[in-house]
C-alpha cells in the first residue's frame, strides 16, 4: 500500500485558486507588499504540490472577520514571525498614542516608536515595540514609575514642601511665646488636575474610495482614470480587486525600466524602478469592452459553479499557456467563505474562453 505524503501531494487548479484567494486577502490587509504579492501569485500559478502552496501562505494570518487585538502579540495564537496586517499596525499605533497621552512615553520616544511601527513586518515586531506599555484593556493597580518632569511628582513635591513650611512656622511660634501651641490641622491641599498631553499633531490623511473595480462600471471608470493619468491605455499587467488595483508598465521613454503603481482612487508609484526586458508584451486597456465584461463578472459565480461566490480579483495580461499563448485576456477569480474557488478566462470582447469550475 502506498503512503500519501501531504506535502508532496499533487495540487489541483482549485488548490492553486484557493491559495491565490488567501494571498489576495493578505495583500488587501497589508500583510504583503505589491512586489511580494505578485511574486507569490506567480509561484502559486505554477506550484505542483500542496507543500509548495502551503509555503506561500505559511507566514500569513487568516482573513480577519473582526477587529484585531489591541496589542497584536504572539499570545494571539500566531507565532511572532506571522505577518502583521495594516489593522494590526493601526491598533499598535493607537496604543502608542494612548501611552504618549498618559505619560508613558516622551514625545521623542513616541516619535521613534512610530517610525519603527511604519517599518514593522511581523506581529513579533509590533509586540517588541509595545512590550513595555500598559494597554488600554488593562487597568493598572500599581502606581506608574515616576519620570523626570512628570506633573504628578512635581505637584506632590510642592504639597510636601508647603506642609513642612507650615509645620515649622507653628513650631517656631510656640517656642517664641513660651506656650504650648497646638498646631491646627493643615489646610487641605486642593488636588491639581493633571493636564492631558495633546495628541501628536499631523495632517489627516485624505482617502478617496475607488469604485468596486470588479464590476463593469468600476472597470470603465478605472480605464478612464488610467487614460487621464498616463495619456494612454497600455500596460504590462493590470490586477484589479474590489477596492484597489495594481499596474505594471514601462517607464515612458525607457522601455528597459519597469514601474509599478498602486491604485486606490488615484495612482501612486508603489515600488522602485526595476529592469524590464524591452520585448515584454503589453496589453491595451482600451480594447476591453467594459459593459460585456461586466456582465460576465456578474454571472461569474454561477459560471464557475461556486456557491455564494464573489469575484475576488481579476487580471489583464498576455497569456502564456496553450492554446491561448500570446493572447491578451482577462482572468477572473471567484471564491467563497469556504475557500471554494473557480476561474474564468475572458476575451477583451467579453467572450468566455475557458472555465475551471469548482468541482465540489
Amino acid at each position: 500500500m502506498s503512503t500519501v505524503v501531504p506535502g508532496r501531494t499533487r495540487a489541483r487548479d482549485i488548490d492553486r485558486a484557493g491559495t491565490a484567494g488567501k494571498l489576495d486577502a493578505a495583500y488587501a490587509e497589508g500583510q504583503l507588499g505589491a512586489a511580494e504579492y505578485h511574486d507569490r501569485i506567480a509561484q502559486a500559478r505554477i506550484a505542483r504540490t500542496l507543500g509548495e502552496l502551503s509555503e506561500l501562505v505559511a507566514d500569513l494570518q487568516q482573513a480577519a472577520d473582526g477587529p484585531p487585538a489591541v496589542v497584536p502579540a504572539p499570545r494571539s495564537g500566531y507565532p511572532p514571525g506571522t505577518r502583521a496586517r495594516t489593522a494590526d499596525r493601526r491598533s499598535a499605533g493607537e496604543l502608542l498614542d494612548r501611552a504618549y497621552r498618559e505619560g508613558q512615553l516622551t514625545e521623542d520616544e513616541h516619535h521613534a516608536a512610530t517610525e519603527l511601527l511604519a517599518e514593522a513586518v511581523t506581529l513579533g515586531d509590533l509586540a517588541d515595540i509595545t512590550a513595555d506599555l500598559q494597554g488600554p484593556r488593562h487597568t493598572p493597580v500599581a502606581p506608574r514609575p515616576s519620570g523626570s518632569g512628570h506633573p504628578r511628582r512635581y505637584f506632590a513635591v510642592l504639597a510636601a514642601a508647603a506642609l513642612a513650611v507650615a509645620f515649622g512656622a507653628y513650631t517656631l511660634a510656640g517656642r517664641d511665646t513660651g506656650s504650648a501651641v497646638s498646631a491646627p490641622p493643615p489646610a487641605a491641599v486642593e488636588p491639581v488636575a493633571e493636564q492631558p498631553r495633546p495628541a501628536p499633531e499631523g495632517p489627516e490623511p485624505l482617502v478617496f474610495a475607488p469604485p468596486n473595480l470588479v464590476t463593469g462600471a468600476g472597470l470603465a471608470q478605472f480605464i478612464a482614470e488610467y487614460r487621464e493619468r498616463f495619456g494612454d491605455t497600455v500596460a504590462d499587467e493590470v490586477w484589479l480587486h474590489p477596492d484597489h488595483g495594481d499596474v505594471e508598465r514601462a517607464v515612458p521613454g525607457q522601455p528597459n525600466r519597469l514601474v509599478s503603481y498602486d491604485y486606490r482612487g488615484g495612482f501612486n508609484q508603489s515600488d522602485d524602478l526595476t529592469t524590464r526586458p524591452v520585448d515584454t508584451p503589453t496589453v491595451d486597456l482600451g480594447t476591453l469592452d467594459a459593459g460585456a465584461i461586466g456582465r460576465v463578472l456578474t454571472d461569474a459565480p454561477a459560471i464557475a459553479r461556486v456557491p455564494d461566490g464573489v469575484v475576488t480579483h481579476m487580471s489583464f495580461e498576455i497569456q502564456t499557456f496553450p492554446p491561448y499563448d500570446g493572447v491578451p485576456a482577462v482572468s477572473v477569480y471567484v471564491s467563497n467563505s469556504f475557500d471554494e474557488s473557480g476561474w474564468l478566462l475572458v476575451g477583451p470582447a467579453g467572450d468566455v474562453l475557458r472555465v475551471r469550475p469548482f468541482e465540489g
